[in-house]
């Protein structure tokens, strides 16, 4: 069985080294027992509007670097499997292409070869931001193949990310969080639950997947601290705030025990049935309370993180403090929330300043 949709190779080498006689067609779709239907639907996908790949010959000549390279990416860098996904979408699309016009190996492309490739993707409507995803792609995928020597020089080097617009993040008011908070019914079927849940997102800034995969093992309700994995399996801690400890330990002492079955984990948050909750139902989870509560904007789990980072940089803490507890492993991508605090100060200027 491969690894994350690993291609399992359905060609082989002669005694010479050289690669055998190949099928003429070969169905690179995903299937199988290995799979969960949905991880399969997902793969089979069309991507970028271009379909599911039945490939010739040709296009078996440039899968095994690819696979080389998903291998890569699992064992070596721990990379999720989603991101696994996305990356093999980019390069099963891009050999589609090459395909298409004859190349027989990836060293027959060239720059211009790939700025003509997300130039298609562009004409199909490719919006910016996944243009900027297929170019990192791109990029990283031929800086392994150079690096490995399958190729002399790497074509992605050159290539330069569109811009995309300067999209802030939403953020909720403090009162607003508190209003969400507040209407929550503790005393109400699983209103401890959803509680801690939405409590925990924002004393905590967790994304969506560490909350479903946050674990009883990991929580120290004594000391007020979280140990969760979160983007390319790094671990952190993260300090769990007053509030957030209360309904933790409400949930966990009254009504979480009511939720498990002979199959429960050790995962925190269970559903009814006694299994884990996923991230859609805890998507659903954060809209309905936020519906209850009178919201008419969208509200959404990843708005809470936001708006945990934002407040704790409007009340003076350090932005590298708030990247280290956000995970985020470059502190650039921490600073789009020194903006948003921009955005409100100017707001403020523009309200009571007598000549703005």
């Amino acid at each position: 069985m491969n690894t994350l949709g690993m291609i399992v190779p359905l060609w082989a080498h002669d005694g010479a080294g050289s690669l055998a006689s190949l099928p003429q067609k070969i169905n690179l779709q995903l299937t199988g027992p290995h799979l969960k239907p949905e991880r399969q639907a997902m793969t089979n996908k069309a991507f970028f509007g271009v379909p599911s790949l039945r490939v010739s010959a040709t296009m078996c000549l440039l899968a095994p670097q690819i696979d080389s390279f998903i291998l890569y990416l699992a064992t070596e860098r721990g990379l999720s499997d989603s991101y696994q996904l996305s990356v093999r979408r980019s390069l099963e699309t891009l050999a589609d292409w090459a395909q298409e016009r004859k190349f027989g190996a990836w060293s027959d492309l060239d720059i211009d070869h790939l700025r003509e490739f997300l130039a298609r993707l562009k004409k199909k409507g490719l919006e910016a931001s996944s243009l900027r995803i297929a170019v990192v792609h791109l990029k990283i995928f031929f800086r392994f193949l150079a690096l490995r020597n399958l190729i002399e020089d790497d074509p992605a080097e050159p290539l330069l990310s569109p811009r995309t617009g300067n999209h802030l993040p939403e953020t909720l008011h403090e009162s607003q969080v508190a209003q969400l908070l507040e209407s929550i019914d503790p005393g109400k079927a699983l209103g401890r639950r959803d509680l801690a849940i939405l409590e925990l997102f924002y004393s905590s800034g967790l994304r969506l997947a560490e909350i479903c995969s946050a674990r009883l093992e990991t929580l120290d309700l004594e000391d007020g601290f979280l140990r969760v994995t979160g983007k390319g399996n790094k671990t952190r801690i993260v300090p769990v705030g007053g509030r957030a400890r209360t309904a933790l330990e409400s949930y966990l002492a009254n009504e979480r025990p009511g939720l498990v079955k002979r199959h429960t984990s050790s995962e925190i948050f269970l559903s009814v049935r006694g299994g884990p909750l996923g991230p859609d139902r805890v998507r659903k989870i954060v809209k309905e309370r936020a519906r209850q509560a009178g919201f008419k904007q969208n509200i959404y789990p990843h708005l809470l993180r936001h708006s945990f980072a934002t407040h704790l940089l409007q009340n003076g803490a350090d932005l590298r403090v708030i990247q280290e507890l956000l995970g985020h492993a470059d502190i650039a991508t921490t600073q789009i929330y020194t903006h948003v605090d921009d955005r409100r100060l100017k707001k403020v200027h523009q309200r009571f300043h007598p000549r703005a």
